[in-house]
């Protein structure tokens, strides 16, 4: 009979990762070295690549697809593929498998580069095609969104929806490279531009008291643009976002606890209520003033920083209620389709304070239909004097 320390074991190992983060003002043009640096070709053989992108972006895509064709140990593989973009990208699995298609019969391999260009949901279906094949061709996200360069587009996650439920179907994997360039950003809508916000005002509520402080003072600016006011937002969230990611213990969400989906289990809820028709930043900050709201009725979160919290997200001008968080009971599935996500015992995070995140592990449900109610009368009260911001749209 075998030695029994040599039939039962359990051996502890960690597989390294690196995560390549690029800032770039026009990667189109004259910072297309930074996309270059990051493609590695081996074996003296050209580096195999594939541009994917979402259609109203054609024409940056097109000048990406140019000088790559033109550079040095790139092979092109073929014209950039066009896809969908926004939530309804991830309602079905068409656009993973015509993806998929295209790898195959494109022959690339695990060495090979698939370049995203893209919003959030476009990132997560075509990054989960990307983690599928051959278990993983190599990714490089572009992010085109303001929600997707402060937040998800440096994550470790991709998915597309089923069931009706936000990313049911998905893997972990970390990009290959992220660039958050500044110009792809210009032809946002004010609505999409602002509503990416909700993500900055999140991570700092988590992490950082001064970043919190800095943002409810520059709310203005970045929802007016302000380029310096806004790039800067958008590279402290990622960041932060970055860090927990890298050095928080648990980038694959082993662990019961998901800091970073703070206000997050009601948003992921609300999408779906309004059949997508809420962006997914509109629904965060909603979600995150629902649990800044509860935490002040049950663990103590100063009432005056909740106030600034939906100050905050108000002046960045995206709204903070919407008909269908009513009735509540609709609302409150979320909590069990939360916790199934991640699995065992219901695990929140709520706030004791800016900077000082607690895990929960129950909902008092009627304290929280009483936030749901105050998020209502705050959101009046708000938009009576916000209504030239709220109200202005490109």
């Amino acid at each position: 009979m075998s030695d029994p320390s040599e039939t039962s074991l359990d051996i502890q190992f960690s597989v390294p990762f690196v995560h390549r983060l690029r800032v770039t003002d026009d990667v189109s043009g004259e910072d297309l070295p930074e996309l270059l640096s990051v493609i590695e070709a081996g074996n003296g053989e050209r580096a195999k690549v594939l541009l994917i992108a979402e259609r109203a972006l054609a024409e940056p895509t097109r000048r990406i697809a140019e000088r790559l064709g033109q550079a040095h140990g790139i092979d092109l593989v073929h014209a950039p593929v066009l896809v969908d973009g926004g939530e309804a990208v991830k309602n079905s699995s068409k656009t993973v498998e015509l993806i998929l298609q295209r790898i195959n019969q494109l022959n690339l391999d695990r060495r090979s580069y698939i370049v995203a260009i893209g919003g959030g949901a476009m990132l997560d279906a075509v990054g989960y095609a990307a983690a599928v094949a051959h278990r993983g061709v190599r990714l490089i996200r572009l992010p085109t969104t303001t929600l997707a360069q402060a937040d998800s587009g440096v994550g470790v996650k991709n998915a597309i929806n089923q069931f009706e439920k936000k990313n049911w179907i998905g893997t972990f994997a970390v990009p290959w490279a992220v660039i958050n360039d500044s110009k792809l950003l210009h032809t946002l809508p004010d609505r999409d531009f602002r509503c990416g916000f909700s993500e900055a005002v999140k991570v700092s509520l988590l992490k950082s008291e001064a970043e919190f402080s800095w943002l409810c003072a520059n709310a203005d600016a970045i929802r007016d643009r302000n380029t310096a006011a806004s790039k800067r937002a958008i590279h402290r969230s990622c960041l932060l976002h970055l860090k927990h990611i890298t050095h928080g213990g648990d980038p694959f969400e082993m662990l019961e606890a998901r800091p970073l989906d703070f206000g997050h289990w009601s948003a992921h809820r609300l999408e779906p209520l309004t059949d997508y028709q809420i962006r997914h930043g509109e629904a965060v900050a909603i979600g995150v003033a629902i649990d800044t709201i509860y935490s002040s009725l049950k663990f103590g979160f100063p009432e005056q920083e909740m106030r600034a919290v939906c100050k905050c997200l108000t002046n960045l001008g995206i709204p903070l209620w919407h008909e269908e968080l009513t009735p509540t009971e609709r609302l409150m599935q979320g909590l069990e389709e939360f916790r199934q996500h991640l699995g065992g015992r219901l695990t929140i995070t709520m706030l004791r304070g800016v900077g000082d995140p607690i895990d929960v592990h129950e909902i008092d449900r009627d304290t929280m239909r009483h936030a749901i109610e105050q998020l209502q009368k705050i959101h009046r009260e708000l938009v009576t004097s916000h209504e030239p911001a709220l109200g202005s749209e490109k």
